[in-house]
């Protein structure tokens, strides 16, 4: 069987890449299937994802990190895989485990400790490529890197036996979204070091010292988690195609 590579990348050209986990199971999201399966829109939630990375000519390819005995992605988006679609069977317990994994088979297929790779959660279907597009203009030129975030807006409070403890400060806070931009070679050393409890590439970066740029993001750009939240993306993902027949 092919395995497709990226070709050679010309001198001093740092090329992108998207890595998408896609081997969690979404025990909150109420489905049967993995929630990265579940259909919105007459297709799977992992399909839309990948339709909208697919669209962005500056990533040199997207690798999908499946768990090493998934059945689904064969069976529900048959013919995906091509040159610049990739799939891979390694991934972890953690989310964590599986980009590491996945950076590993990123470099086995030919991408560059100092190629860029964009992180984004499968479960984040409402993806627009020209936000992808807005990302990766920010980051091309810094020493770091980022990550897709919006201002929080509403009070936050801290709560205890449910009841509210205390009210948090929510000047300067930012909730993270992805893609979250880095190099490959150096979120591979952070998540090598920050280890399986990481929730997201930026933590492991901060880790290291290093301060990730902010890119304002969307609030479309939600991830899918309850049952609620499926049903408000199929809402949206039909109101989308409302709009594009007119």
């Amino acid at each position: 069987m092919h395995t497709p590579t990226a070709p050679q990348a010309q001198a001093g050209q740092a090329r992108c890449f998207a890595l998408v986990p896609c081997a969690g199971v979404g025990e909150r999201a109420g489905q049967a299937l993995p929630k990265q399966y579940a259909a919105l829109a007459g297709r799977p939630m992992v399909a839309h994802t990948l339709q909208a990375l697919r669209q962005v000519p500056r990533l040199q390819a997207t690798l999908v990190v499946l768990a090493p005995g998934d059945t689904h992605f064969d069976r529900l988006l048959p013919g995906l895989a091509d040159e610049r679609m990739w799939l891979a069977r390694c991934g972890g317990a953690t989310r964590a485990a599986t980009v590491a994994a996945g950076l590993a088979e990123l470099q086995r297929r030919g991408a560059g400790a100092d190629d860029w790779v964009l992180v984004h959660d499968a479960a984040r279907c409402l993806l627009q490529p020209a936000w992808v597009e807005r990302l990766i203009d920010a980051c091309l030129g810094d020493a770091v890197g980022g990550l897709l975030a919006l201002p929080l807006a509403d009070t936050l409070k801290q709560a205890h036996e449910g009841r509210v403890e205390r009210t948090l400060e929510r000047a300067g806070k930012w909730a993270a979204q992805t893609p979250q931009m880095f190099r490959v070679g150096r979120l591979q050393q952070a998540l090598a070091r920050a280890g399986d409890a990481v929730t997201d590439e930026a933590s492991a970066l901060e880790a290291l010292g290093a301060r990730p740029l902010l890119v304002p993001g969307e609030l479309e750009n939600f991830k899918l988690t309850w049952p609620q939240d499926l049903l408000l993306a199929g809402r949206l993902l039909a109101l989308r195609a409302t709009e594009d027949e007119r």
